[in-house]
């Protein structure tokens, strides 16, 4: 399917819960959180049908998320169902990592393809300060597990910030001796993440490079908003999502599916189509297919982010949109 600019949507977001077993600064409050009830929330069969109808548009790629769909229990029958949905080439899932070690082994029988494990920081005091948690040493443990599990692409993510700016060296370590790609991901400024201090790439590469010396630049998988790089003697990789700095809007070619249904078309619009309110109608396939075109029809063109707040924006928490 293609939007009225153009661009080719391949790539789907599925958020499949709203709650998180973390309390990150940037993404939820600490306490007071609103959660979806749980009969607003899709079940694993309408998700799976709803990727069933988006493959058939074209989508090849889908990414489960949160909150932290590790929450959520028996998520690897979802990944079975969307892995088995002709059309889907690959299944992936973004974590904390917290829950990953137990889970792991459900999810690759199942069928998962690639892990994106969010960290921020080595430091276990600064992480309990941007988590609200004291859960480093589990999350660690799912790095780990997901770097020994053969066949599984492992990414780590993490959003600079002025309260981490003295762990993008260790975290870009990790990639010297592992087959990890390591991605500095600019800060939005959605929800929480309006009022803190982020860093740009040019900041994270600045430090990088005075550390590891010049990076090489990469050519990265198509159609994803990464650039990768990589420093003299690294066996993995570092990349930069920089969307606030280096907006890759021209070429976007995904969509999100929030937990409660909704299919949101960018990260700071509201626009987009309730598609829980048609299953519960009673939608056939040809009606809930003409609803995700039009919304997708509508895709706006692009983000403004770092201008002023305009009618429509999103006003809603990242765990609540899916990431």
């Amino acid at each position: 399917m293609v939007d009225g600019q153009g661009r080719a949507i391949r790539y789907l977001r599925v958020s499949v819960t709203d709650r998180c077993n973390l309390r990150c600064r940037y993404c939820m409050p600490e306490s007071g959180v609103d959660w979806v009830p749980h009969g607003q929330v899709l079940t694993y069969e309408q998700m799976a049908r709803l990727v069933g109808l988006c493959a058939g548009l074209g989508v090849e790629k889908v990414r489960l998320t949160g909150g932290e769909p590790l929450v959520r229990r028996g998520l690897s029958a979802l990944v079975r169902m969307v892995k088995e949905t002709p059309g889907i080439r690959q299944v992936c899932l973004t974590t904390n990592g917290v829950l990953l070690p137990e889970q792991l082994p459900a999810l690759l029988e199942a069928g998962l393809d690639g892990v994106n494990l969010s960290l921020d920081t080595l430091d276990r005091g600064q992480y309990a300060a941007l988590t609200r948690r004291d859960e480093l040493p589990r999350a660690l443990a799912g790095l780990e597990a997901a770097l020994a599990a053969p066949g599984l692409t492992v990414k780590l993510n993490c959003v600079p910030l002025a309260d981490n700016e003295d762990q993008w060296v260790p975290l870009a370590t990790l990639a010297r001796d592992r087959d990890l790609a390591v991605r500095f991901i600019e800060l939005m400024p959605i929800g929480l993440g309006r009022g803190l201090p982020g860093r740009s790439e040019a900041q994270v590469l600045a430090r990088l490079e005075a550390a590891f010396g010049p990076l090489r630049p990469l050519e990265g998988p198509p159609g994803g908003p990464a650039r990768y790089g990589t420093f003299p003697g690294f066996r993995g990789r570092v990349g930069f999502i920089s969307a606030m700095t280096h907006p890759f809007c021209a070429a976007c070619d995904r969509v999100r599916l929030t937990a409660s249904g909704f299919l949101k078309t960018c990260l700071q619009y509201q626009t987009g189509v309730d598609l829980r309110a048609l299953l519960e109608a009673g939608a056939g396939d040809s009606a809930l297919r003409a609803a995700i075109l039009e919304a997708v029809r509508q895709k706006p063109a692009c983000h403004h982010f770092g201008g002023a707040p305009a009618p429509g924006d999103e006003g809603h928490t990242m765990n609540q949109i899916g990431g």
